[in-house]
C-alpha cells in the first residue's frame, strides 16, 4: 500500500477528474525573452508533465497591455496570438497533461507608466505610481477578463486560472487599504468584493460548462487594512457560488513585511489559513507555499485542511516530484530548498529563471541527456556541490567516475550552511545527493586526499578539480592573536564562541555567520514559533491576519563590519536578503559600513571609521573576508600531461555560490 494514499488519488475539478492531488503553481519564468521562447516553453510544461503532474498551471498574462508584470510581459487579449499558444497546449497534451492559463492583471504592482489600480495609492516595491481606475474602466477590465479566457479556451487550455491573491489588481480591490473607491467597487466588504465576483461570473458565462475555473483567493493578506478570516470565508463561499471550480489558496502580498516562502518560513506554515477556506466552500480547495516534500503534503490533505497542493518550486527542482511519488521512488526527489537564488531572485533581477539544484530549469531544448558512446574514467576531486553534480550527472551517460573527498564525509560546504537557521533544506540536498551518488554507480572515496601520484597513476582519462576554497586571511595585525576565528570553525562548531563576537566581512558568509550566532533555529521549523517572530495571527481575527511580534532575545552581542561604505548586505539575494537583515535587526546586530581595521589585541578589535579610531571590547573576532580558489594539485597534473578542468570554486572563489557551482558542473559534463 502506498504511503501516500490521499496525494496520489484521483479528484474531479468541475467536469475533468485529475488523476492525483499535485499540481504544478504558477510562476514566472522570463522564458519568453530567449531565443526559442516558444519551443523553450513548450519543452518546459510537457517535461512537468510527463513527469504526472495532474495539472500544470502557466505563469500569468495579463488581460490588458497596462496588466503586464512589467515592460514586455506576457499578454493573452487577441486571436492573433493564439499561434504562440497551441504548440505549448499540444505539447503538454501530447505527454499526458492538462494545462490551465493564469490570468493576471498586475494592478500597482505593474513596473510600467500607465500601471492602474482601483486607487491611486503607489506600492512601495514600484516606482511608477498607478492611476485610479474609473467606474466605466472596472467594466471593461471585467470583460478583458472573460475575453482572454475565451481566447485561452480556443488556444486549448483546459481552464483559467483567475489570480486574486498576492497583492495584484484583484486584491487591490479586496482590501480596504488600497481601496478607498466610492463607487460600487469600493468602501463596504461586499462592493469591494464585487469586482473578482463578477469577473468570474463574466469569465463562467464565456467558457463551456467543462472549462474548469479556478480562482486564487488571498487566504492571509499579511498587510495592515487587509481582510479578516470571517471576511475570507464569507468571499470564499461568494466566489464558489459565482462559478468557480476550485480554490487555490494564496498567502501574503508582495510587499508584506512577513515572509512567505523563503526557507526561513516553515513548511506548511500557513495550513491555518488555507483550512479557514477549506471549511466555508463544498468545492476542492489548493493548498500552496512552502510544500515541497510528498510526506508535507500527504500530511496537509489527510489533515482535512485541503483537497490538493500547488507546488512550484519543487517542480523547478524535480520534474518527475509526481511520478517518483507514485513509483515509491521518494528518496530520488531532487529537492527544492526554498532558497530562492536562480528563480526568484533571477526574476526580480530581470534575467530569466532556473533552478540551483537542477540547471535543466527552464533549458531543457539545451540538454541533450544521452549516454556517452565512448565512456571514459574520471578522477573528481572535491565532494562540494560542483564536484557531486559532475560526478552524478557524468556517472549518468555511462562514464565510470571515481569522487575523492579529504574530509569524512561528502557534502564540502553544504555541511556548513546546514548548519545556519533557516538553511536545514540543505539537509535535504545532502541527502539527494547521497542518494544519487549511489544510484549513478559513483566509486566515493571519502578521507581520501588525491595526490598528484594517485592521480596520474591512476589510470584516469581526465581529472576535474572541485576543490573549492580556502579562507582568505586580511593582513591586520593581530589577525593570529587567540581572539581570532575563521567561519569554518565557528560553522563547524570546532570553536568556542564568547558572548561578544565582530564579524569582519559582511558578504553571504558573513551574514550567515551573525545569523548562527545570534538566530534561532526553531524559527525555521516550528510554525508556532515563526508566526510568534514576525507578527502573525494565526486566527486572522485582526485585518490582515497580524499581530504584535514577540521580542527577540539574541544569545549575543554582533557586530558585523565591512570595509566598503554604504548599507551592508547589498549582495544578499533579492528575495531573501531583505529576511535575514529584518532577523538581524531584530537581533540588535550592529552594522558598520567604512572600518579601516587597525589591530587585533587582547582588548578587542580595533577600526576606524572616517579617520575616527574606535575599539570594539569582544571575546571573538571572525573572519569572513572571502575565499581563494583551491587549486595545488592543477599546475602538477598539467605538468605530467593529464587532463584537467577546474569547476566550483576552484575556477573562481568570487561571490561563490551552489548555483554556480551545480551549473558549470552539469553543463561541462554534457560537453565531456
Amino acid at each position: 500500500m502506498t504511503p501516500y494514499p490521499n496525494l496520489l488519488s484521483p479528484i474531479r475539478i468541475g467536469a475533468t477528474t485529475l488523476p492525483n492531488r499535485m499540481v504544478m503553481g504558477a510562476m514566472h519564468t522570463r522564458l519568453e525573452t530567449m531565443d526559442r521562447p516558444i519551443e523553450r516553453l513548450a519543452a518546459f510544461y510537457a517535461t512537468r508533465a510527463r513527469g504526472e503532474i495532474a495539472m500544470i498551471l502557466t505563469g500569468g498574462y495579463a488581460p490588458v497591455p497596462e496588466g503586464v508584470m512589467d515592460e514586455g510581459g506576457l499578454v493573452l487579449n487577441s486571436r492573433e496570438q493564439l499561434a504562440d499558444h497551441l504548440p505549448i497546449t499540444s505539447a503538454v497534451r501530447e505527454a499526458g497533461g492538462r494545462i490551465v492559463l493564469q490570468i493576471l492583471h498586475a494592478g500597482r504592482y505593474a513596473r510600467v507608466p500607465e500601471c492602474v489600480a482601483p486607487s491611486p495609492a503607489k506600492a512601495r516595491i514600484n516606482a511608477y505610481a498607478p492611476r485610479a481606475l474609473a467606474t466605466n474602466e472596472v467594466w471593461a477590465t471585467i470583460e478583458s477578463y472573460a475575453n482572454t479566457a475565451a481566447l485561452a479556451a480556443e488556444a486549448g487550455y483546459a481552464g483559467v486560472e483567475i489570480m486574486g491573491s498576492e497583492g495584484y489588481l484583484i486584491n487591490e480591490f479586496t482590501a480596504a487599504i488600497t481601496n478607498q473607491r466610492d463607487d460600487e467597487f469600493g468602501g463596504s466588504f461586499d462592493r469591494r468584493i464585487r469586482f473578482p465576483l463578477e469577473i468570474v461570473k463574466a469569465v463562467r458565462a464565456r467558457v463551456r460548462p467543462d472549462f474548469m475555473l479556478v480562482y486564487r483567493i488571498s487566504s492571509i493578506d499579511l498587510m495592515e487594512g487587509g481582510m479578516a478570516a470571517a471576511e475570507i470565508a464569507e468571499f470564499a463561499r461568494r466566489i464558489e457560488q459565482a462559478g468557480a471550480d476550485m480554490i487555490n489558496v494564496g498567502v501574503g502580498w508582495h510587499e508584506s513585511a512577513v515572509p512567505t516562502i523563503a526557507a526561513s518560513v516553515p513548511r506548511a506554515a500557513w495550513a491555518a489559513a488555507v483550512r479557514n477556506v477549506k471549511q466555508a466552500v463544498s468545492i476542492p480547495v489548493m493548498a500552496s507555499n512552502r510544500i515541497n516534500t510528498p510526506e508535507v503534503a500527504e500530511a496537509l490533505i489527510a489533515s482535512g485542511a485541503a483537497d490538493l497542493v500547488s507546488m512550484a518550486r519543487p517542480l523547478l527542482a524535480d520534474p518527475e516530484f509526481a511520478l517518483k511519488t507514485r513509483q515509491g521512488r521518494v528518496d530520488e526527489i531532487a529537492p527544492c530548498i526554498a532558497c530562492n537564488q536562480a528563480c526568484l531572485d533571477h526574476i526580480f533581477t530581470e534575467r530569466v529563471a532556473t533552478c540551483l539544484v537542477n540547471p535543466r530549469a527552464g533549458r531543457e531544448i539545451e540538454f541533450m541527456d544521452r549516454r556517452s558512446p565512448s565512456p571514459r574514467r574520471f578522477a573528481v576531486v572535491g565532494a562540494g556541490p560542483a564536484g557531486m553534480s559532475f560526478a552524478i550527472d557524468a556517472a549518468r551517460r555511462g562514464h565510470r567516475v571515481t569522487l575523492f573527498e579529504a574530509a569524512p564525509e561528502i557534502g564540502g560546504l553544504l555541511n556548513l550552511a546546514c548548519r545556519v537557521p533557516g538553511k536545514s533544506e540543505f539537509d535535504e540536498l545532502l541527502r539527494y545527493f547521497a542518494v544519487s551518488l549511489q544510484r549513478a554507480g559513483v566509486e566515493v572515496r571519502t578521507g581520501t586526499r588525491a595526490s598528484v601520484d594517485a592521480l596520474a597513476g591512476g589510470g584516469f582519462d581526465t581529472v576535474v578539480l572541485a576543490t573549492g576554497v580556502l579562507p582568505r586571511r586580511p593582513d591586520i595585525p593581530g589577525i593570529d592573536h587567540p581572539k581570532v576565528l575563521g567561519y569554518t570553525e565557528v560553522l563547524s562548531g570546532r570553536a568556542e564562541v564568547g558572548e561578544r563576537v565582530a564579524i569582519i566581512g559582511a558578504g553571504g558568509i558573513g551574514f550567515d555567520v551573525a545569523e548562527f550566532l545570534v538566530g534561532d533555529p526553531e524559527e525555521s521549523t516550528s510554525p508556532d514559533a515563526f508566526r510568534k517572530a514576525w507578527g502573525v495571527d494565526a486566527a486572522i481575527a485582526s485585518p490582515g491576519g497580524l499581530a504584535p511580534p514577540s521580542p527577540h532575545r539574541p544569545r549575543r552581542r554582533v557586530h558585523m563590519l565591512q570595509r566598503k561604505p554604504g548599507s551592508l548586505g547589498k549582495a544578499l539575494g533579492k528575495s531573501t536578503g531583505w529576511i535575514l537583515k529584518a532577523k538581524l535587526r531584530r537581533a540588535e546586530v550592529e552594522m558598520i559600513a567604512g572600518a579601516r581595521y587597525e589591530l587585533i589585541d587582547d582588548r578587542g578589535l580595533h577600526y576606524s571609521v572616517d579617520g575616527e579610531r574606535r575599539l570594539l571590547d569582544v571575546d571573538n573576532v571572525i573572519v569572513c573576508a572571502g575565499q581563494e580558489p583551491e587549486r595545488s594539485l592543477h599546475d602538477a597534473l598539467a605538468q605530467r600531461g593529464m587532463l584537467v578542468h577546474l569547476i566550483g570554486g576552484a575556477d573562481e572563489a568570487a561571490e561563490l555560490d551552489a548555483y554556480r557551482a551545480i551549473d558549470q558542473a552539469v553543463r561541462l559534463a554534457v560537453s565531456l
